[in-house]
């Protein structure tokens, strides 16, 4: 009783978000290599606490050395990782699927954004798949771009179906590489992207598709790739495939991600 006595709502609060931390990192390590280190060192921890609890001196002593030394090397360890939970927590995309926790405040609003004609960048997509044209674009939410927009060329053209098409055609010098939209406008073309490292990708999926995971694990920006071998269409948002039916709906998702 003495114990329940002392518990307090704050006890409660702490461990709830000690529980929500645990999840989120997890969910940035899965399906990596990394997982395998996460595991390790909460089965270590776990281990320290416990001799810690049993009053075991001399391997609480060495298990906490190791600890306390051991946050440095983690740092290295999961550098990605990390950059890509700041990421997450700086864009606001933890609630309620990347739209942002404070999404009613005007000043975190991008209005160029809001502007973008969706429906014809869908379209394009859509016309690109019935001919088996390959296709990447980026189209950035907050967080710059700058650092891939470098390795394309520069180009400042409003968004359209016809240019999106014949970016991407087949015999243009401009259809290897990513293309970026920023706001309302065609920012970039022939864009290197960072591939992602993550094993988890079925083999069916190609370089656009990594490339694609890859600048949405580092940025909070989102991804549309159609794909030269099948036609089909894929929306990748924040690291992950997001599951659509019809282009109706995709034109939904991206509508909610960009408000």
């Amino acid at each position: 009783m003495e114990i329940l006595e002392q518990f307090r709502i704050l006890d409660i609060i702490d461990i709830v978000l000690v529980a929500l931390l645990l999840y989120y990192v997890y969910k940035l390590v899965k399906g990596t290599v990394a997982i395998n280190i996460f595991i390790g060192i909460v089965v270590v921890y776990l281990i320290w606490q416990l001799t810690e609890l049993l009053k075991m001196e001399m391997l609480s002593t060495i298990l906490g050395q190791f600890i306390g030394v051991g946050m440095f090397a983690l740092i290295v360890v999961f550098q990605q990782e990390i950059r890509k939970f700041l990421l997450m927590i700086g864009s606001t995309n933890i609630a309620k699927g990347g739209r942002g926790m404070f999404k009613n405040f005007q000043f975190l609003k991008k209005e160029g954004v809001l502007d973008l004609d969706i429906n014809a960048i869908v379209a394009a997509c859509k016309n690109m798949a019935s001919t088996k044209t390959g296709a990447l674009i980026v189209i950035r939410r907050t967080t710059s771009l700058d650092f891939v927009k470098s390795t394309g060329d520069a180009m400042d053209i409003e968004v359209n179906r016809p240019i999106l098409e014949s970016v991407f055609f087949k015999n243009s010098n401009l259809h290897d590489g990513a293309l970026i939209i920023e706001e309302d406008r065609i920012t970039a073309t022939r864009v290197i992207l960072p591939v992602t490292q993550d094993k988890s990708i079925p083999l069916r999926f190609g370089l656009r598709h990594r490339a694609a995971v890859g600048i949405t694990e580092k940025t909070d920006a989102l991804a549309l790739v159609v794909s030269e071998e099948s036609g089909q269409i894929s929306y990748i948002r924040n690291g992950e495939f997001v599951l659509f039916k019809e282009t109706n709906e995709l034109v939904e998702l991206l509508t909610q991600d960009l408000s």
